[in-house]
């Protein structure tokens, strides 16, 4: 189950930086806006100490952990939601993702220039927020008058639409993102397909330098006061001290450094964690003597589902699933162990699968 998050933010705040540290590519940017013009894709692979454990007792040929696809998109500028700086083309691609991070310069640093000549996180954060806005409005409105006379007419769909529609355009219109709006499980489903840039989770990096990585400094407290009601989740990393980290050979190395700042985990970690807790996600394991692996799904999701990520003959032709719950497999060593003692669960169609859940799906087509 891939999740892909786009990188977002002015040029030269350290969107790179940040995707190098994150990602298996390594793309090289010079110091000057619009550096990235295609957008780079990046695999992250998910550190999950519970997979490590696996492999630990039952010694696999194979070992294959999450990963979450990550785009660094192109700096946005003033403009990008009427075509400016290659705005469009940008815009097009946040849309295809399912998240957005959005990095804001923390830092001050003479020989990296600014775009707007001063650092001003909460200026840029503005920048960006109404160029996805303005976007988004564009979206809405030409959605409504296609709705509008469907409505009037008596469609009662369209008239449900009609209403939501609304309701997104006036927030939208007040300066407010589209994720402000609630709406009902039902509601979501009748827009489901408006796939609007300011109705994606977001999470804001705060980029600082190496001094601030522990405790941020009055840029990061500015940020921190203007998502205060956003409900919007905000981390703290020094995207610099990351890729000096990242050059390191050793685990050791690394922990070393780590503690130099007085940090306890990368801010890699940190945010990889944070992506998991954006989009609500999970994980489920597989494991034996040919493979032990980790599967990403959405919290709630039901045996069947959990199965079709695996393949979709799976869901298609679920009879049951064998679930051991994580904790009784490493107390009791193998799954031998836990069929002998009665700890694997037979589950049906409507069994909500658990974070940590190691599952064998039963299936016939």
């Amino acid at each position: 189950m891939a999740l892909q998050c786009g990188i977002v933010g002015l040029p030269n705040v350290g969107k790179s930086t940040l995707f190098n540290c994150l990602s298996n590519a390594r793309a090289q940017a010079a110091n000057f806006p619009f550096c990235t013009i295609e957008p780079n894709v990046g695999v992250i692979t998910v550190p999950d100490e519970r997979l490590t454990k696996l492999v630990e007792i039952d010694n696999p040929k194979r070992v294959v952990p999450t990963t979450i696809e990550i785009v660094d998109i192109a700096g946005l500028v003033k403009g990008a939601s009427k075509g400016e700086g290659l705005g469009n083309k940008f815009l097009a691609n946040i849309r295809n993702t399912n998240a957005i991070i959005h990095v804001l310069r923390c830092f001050e640093n003479e020989n990296i220039t600014h775009v707007d000549g001063s650092v001003d996180p909460v200026r840029d954060k503005g920048i960006i927020d109404t160029e996805l806005q303005l976007k988004d409005l564009e979206t809405i409105e030409n959605r409504i008058g296609k709705c509008q006379k469907q409505a009037v007419a008596g469609d009662k769909i369209a008239k449900r639409q009609y209403d939501i529609l609304c309701r997104y355009k006036e927030a939208l219109e007040q300066g407010l993102s589209a994720r402000t709006v609630e709406l009902t499980a039902e509601e979501r489903k009748t827009v489901y397909d408006l796939n609007l840039l300011t109705d994606k989770p977001v999470l804001y990096v705060c980029n600082v330098d190496e001094s601030a990585a522990l405790t941020g400094n009055a840029h990061t407290e500015a940020v921190k006061a203007a998502i205060a009601a956003e409900n919007a989740e905000m981390l703290i990393v020094a995207a610099s001290a990351e890729a000096d980290i990242a050059e390191l050979e050793t685990y050791e190395e690394r922990q070393m450094f780590l503690e130099d700042l007085g940090l306890k985990e990368s801010g890699v970690s940190r945010l990889i964690k944070a992506a998991y807790k954006l989009l609500d996600l999970q994980t489920f394991f597989t494991t034996g003597a040919d493979e032990s692996r980790a599967w990403t799904f959405r919290r709630g999701m039901k045996a069947p589902e959990t199965a079709g990520i695996i393949h979709t003959d799976f869901e298609r032709g679920f009879i049951r699933a064998e679930v051991i719950k994580y904790n009784d497999y490493v107390e009791l060593g193998s799954e031998r162990a836990c069929r002998e003692v009665g700890k694997i669960g037979i589950e049906g169609k409507e069994y909500v699968v658990e974070d940590g859940d190691i599952m064998h799906f039963l299936f016939n087509v």
